[in-house]
C-alpha cells in the first residue's frame, strides 16, 4: 500500500515560487533550503530569518479544569502559570519515556494552547484526550486552522515593530500576546528554536501568505533599515538549534529517553500537587544516576559526526552514539550532541566517521549562546 502524499502548508506555493528545495518532513512538503543554507544560518545569527513552521501542531485545552488536566497529563506545573506566559515541558509515557517536548501557552484563565512537534501532533492530541477524561476540560486539535511563521534574529524586534503597534518591549521571553501584524490578527509569542531573540506568529491559515509577504519585503528607509529578511529552511533551522544545544525529537528525545538522561530533569515537577502520568517512574529516575548522559562534542578535524555514528573511548570501545551533528557555521568546526555511557571520562574520545576515528573534545552545552 502506498503511503499518503505529503501535505502542504499554507505557504507551499510561496516556497515553490522562491525556488526552495522541498522535502518530505513529518508528512509535510517543507523547504529544506532556498539557496545557501550557510547564508540562511548566518542571516539569523546576524540580522533576521523567516521560517515556515506551519507543520507544527496547535492543540487547545479549555474549560474549568484545563489547568488541572494539563498538570495531570504533562510533567510540568501548568496551574501556576500566569495568563500570557509560556512554558517548555514534556508529555511522557507511564515509564518515563518522552512522547514529545512541548511549549504550552496560557491564553486565558481557562484556555491553553499546546504546541507539539509535527510528527507527534496526533500522538499528543490522543494522549491529552485520554488523560483529560474525568476533568471538565475539552481538547481540540486546531492545527489545520493555524499557520505559524517565525521571525528570528537580533534584528527581529526592530523588523516586526514596523508591522505592528503591539508593545513588543513589554513582551518578555516565553510570553505571548494578541495583536495585529501587517493588518492580520495574530498571537505574538517571544519564543523560538534558534538561540536568537525572535518571535513566533500564530495566524489564521488563510492569512499566512499575506503576512509572509509583508515580513519578507524589504522596507527601505534610512541606510540602517535597508536589510531584507532572509527566508530560511529546515537545514538552517537544524544547525541553529544544534549550536544552541536545543534537543530535537527523534534525535535527542525519544520514547526510549527520559528527561533526566537528556539533561532536562528541571522540567519535571515531582513536587507539584497530585499525580501525573509517568510520575512514579520519573521519581525513580530522578534518584538514579542515568546510565548515559547527553554531551556536546567538537571535532578537531573537518569531518562532521552525524546522527547514528559511534562514539569510541580511548581504548577503542564504542561508548556512545551521536544524536545530531553538522558543521557549525558560527564556530567553523563540526559539532555534535551525543549520548555517552555515564562512566566514560571526557578525554580521548573519538567518533567513528565512516570507518575513520576522528578525535573530538567534550564541551558544555550549548555550543553558542547569544550575548
Amino acid at each position: 500500500m502506498s503511503s499518503s502524499p505529503a501535505k502542504h502548508t499554507p505557504l507551499y506555493d510561496v516556497h515553490r515560487d522562491l525556488g526552495a528545495t522541498l522535502v518530505d518532513f513529518a508528512g509535510y512538503l517543507m523547504p529544506l533550503r532556498y539557496g545557501s543554507e550557510v547564508a540562511e544560518h548566518q542571516a539569523v545569527r546576524t540580522a533576521a530569518g523567516l521560517f515556515d513552521l506551519s507543520h507544527m501542531g496547535e492543540i487547545f485545552v479549555s474549560g474549568p479544569d484545563a489547568a488541572a488536566a494539563l498538570d495531570h497529563a504533562l510533567v510540568g506545573a501548568l496551574s501556576p502559570m500566569a495568563v500570557g506566559k509560556a512554558r517548555y515541558t514534556m508529555i511522557c509515557a507511564p515509564d518515563g519515556g518522552v512522547l514529545d517536548d512541548l511549549i504550552v501557552y496560557r491564553l486565558a484563565a481557562q484556555t491553553f494552547m499546546v504546541v507539539a512537534n509535527a510528527a507527534n501532533a496526533a500522538t499528543v492530541r490522543d494522549a491529552l484526550i485520554e488523560r483529560a477524561a474525568g476533568f471538565e476540560a475539552a481538547v481540540e486539535d486546531r492545527s489545520d486552522a493555524y499557520a505559524l511563521i517565525a521571525l528570528q534574529g537580533p534584528d527581529a524586534q526592530r523588523i516586526l515593530a514596523r508591522h505592528t503597534t503591539a508593545p513588543l518591549d513589554d513582551l518578555r521571553y516565553y510570553a505571548i500576546m494578541a495583536g495585529e501584524v501587517a493588518g492580520v490578527d495574530a498571537l505574538i509569542a517571544r519564543t523560538g528554536y534558534t538561540g536568537e531573540d525572535g518571535f513566533e506568529l500564530f495566524v489564521s491559515a488563510g492569512d499566512a501568505v499575506a503576512l509572509w509577504g509583508e515580513l519578507a519585503e524589504a522596507k527601505p528607509g534610512d541606510e540602517e533599515d535597508e536589510e531584507k529578511v532572509v527566508p530560511a529552511g529546515l537545514s538552517a533551522r537544524d544547525t541553529l538549534r544544534l549550536e544552541a544545544g536545543m534537543p530535537l525529537y527523534g534525535n535527542e528525545l525519544t520514547t526510549e529517553t527520559t528527561p533526566y538522561e537528556a539533561g532536562l530533569g528541571r522540567v519535571v515537577k515531582l513536587d507539584k500537587p497530585g499525580n501525573f502520568v509517568g510520575k512514579a517512574a520519573l521519581a525513580v529516575h530522578a534518584q538514579t544516576p542515568p546510565g548515559r548522559r547527553l554531551v556536546g562534542l567538537v571535532a578537531r578535524g573537518r569531518r562532521a559526526p552525524r546522527k547514528g555514528y559511534d562514539v569510541v573511548s580511548s581504548g577503542g570501545t564504542p561508548c556512545g552514539v551521536v544524536t545530531s551533528g553538522a558543521p557549525s557555521p558560527t564556530l567553523g568546526r563540526p559539532i555534535a550532541m551525543a549520548y555517552v555511557d555515564g562512566a566514560v571520562t571526557e578525554t580521548g574520545l573519538a567518533v567513528d566517521v565512516r570507518g575513520r576515528l576522528e578525535p573530538v573534545d567534550v564541551v558544555d552545552l550549548p555550543f553558542y549562546k547569544r550575548s
